[in-house]
């Protein structure tokens, strides 16, 4: 399973509860499969992404400007009108670091010990009250996760605030 094959964030639920919800997620994330590769080779942290409104919704934050504006500069190339997708991109210069450590890391949090039976949405909604956070937690470990989906006994996690 791929980084964005799901959707994930406040308002992940409700949009996969919503008729085609799963099937617009699915074609916008394909139309903007170029968007998304780009955000990850420019570490920009995902907190959202499904469909709202009908057109995909994405909010994040970047390492720096210049991260933002390459991502910015791909969308447009997909959709010069950018007419089906919402996006909120923020810049914390404070991750750039951790972004080129190739992890998340930043301010504040705490570390979890992973147990057995545990994977990032049981340990979002422990941390967040919310299963569909899971990615922030991933972002915040990228140093020592590749796939979301693949957390290992004994790794000890970075969880974010919950700034939201």
């Amino acid at each position: 399973m791929g980084l964005f094959d799901k959707m994930f964030g406040r308002g992940a639920a409700e949009a996969q509860q919503q008729p085609n919800g799963e099937q617009r997620f699915n074609a916008l994330k394909q139309k903007y499969q170029s968007v998304l590769n780009a955000a990850d080779q420019q570490h920009v942290q995902f907190h959202n992404l499904h469909v709202q409104d009908d057109k995909l919704f994405i909010k994040g934050t970047a390492p720096s400007e210049e991260a933002k504006s390459k991502f910015w500069d791909q969308i447009k190339l997909v959709n010069p009108n950018a007419d089906d997708i919402t996006a909120d991109i923020s810049v914390d210069t404070s991750r750039a670091m951790g972004a080129a450590a190739g992890g998340g890391g930043g301010k504040g949090g705490e570390t979890y010990d992973v147990k057995a039976g545990d994977n990032l949405s049981k340990i979002s909604k422990q941390f967040y009250g919310d299963p569909n956070e899971y990615m922030r937690i991933f972002y915040a470990n990228r140093d020592q996760l590749r796939d979301p989906d693949k957390i290992q006994v004994g790794q000890k996690l970075v969880i974010p605030p919950d700034d939201k």
